[in-house]
């Protein structure tokens, strides 16, 4: 009878965790379900230069967060006239591809929970965003 190689024995629970670990991240789906929506109280007008300068700031946590290394992201809109600041981070266990999903539930959280509000914050299970008309640290 041969003498049993230790290394291969070692590596066939290595490989199947690894396997199994790889199967369940590229399996797995953001969770959006949304534990809160946190609005400031003052409000903007459609009209309002604040209303771009919100829609530049909130498209581009979108777009650029899930490419970020940690996936977290702060901005500013490039209106002088009526600034918005944003931040967006997601879980960092999801893929990019993921982490854009949430950060679109999340952004559709906020705009329908804070209709014209010139502040908002919409926390789900595995992303946030969050936007202000003042820079801020979260």
């Amino acid at each position: 009878m041969a003498p049993l190689d230790s290394t291969a024995v070692l590596r066939s629970p290595v490989l199947i965790l690894l396997a199994g670990f790889l199967l369940h991240t590229a399996t797995c789906k953001p969770n959006t379900a949304v534990s809160s929506v946190l609005c400031n109280s003052g409000t903007y007008t459609k009209g309002d230069p604040f209303a771009a300068s919100l829609a530049a700031v909130l498209a581009d946590l979108e777009s650029v967060a899930p490419s970020r290394p940690g996936y977290d992201f702060r901005n500013i809109s490039p209106y002088p006239n009526a600034f918005a600041y944003g931040h967006a981070a997601c879980n960092r266990s999801l893929s990019a591809s993921d982490c854009a999903a949430c950060l679109a539930a999340a952004k559709t959280a906020v705009i329908g929970g804070c209709d014209a509000r010139i502040g908002g914050r919409a926390l789900l299970i595995d992303c946030n965003v969050r936007y202000e008309q003042y820079p801020f640290d979260d």
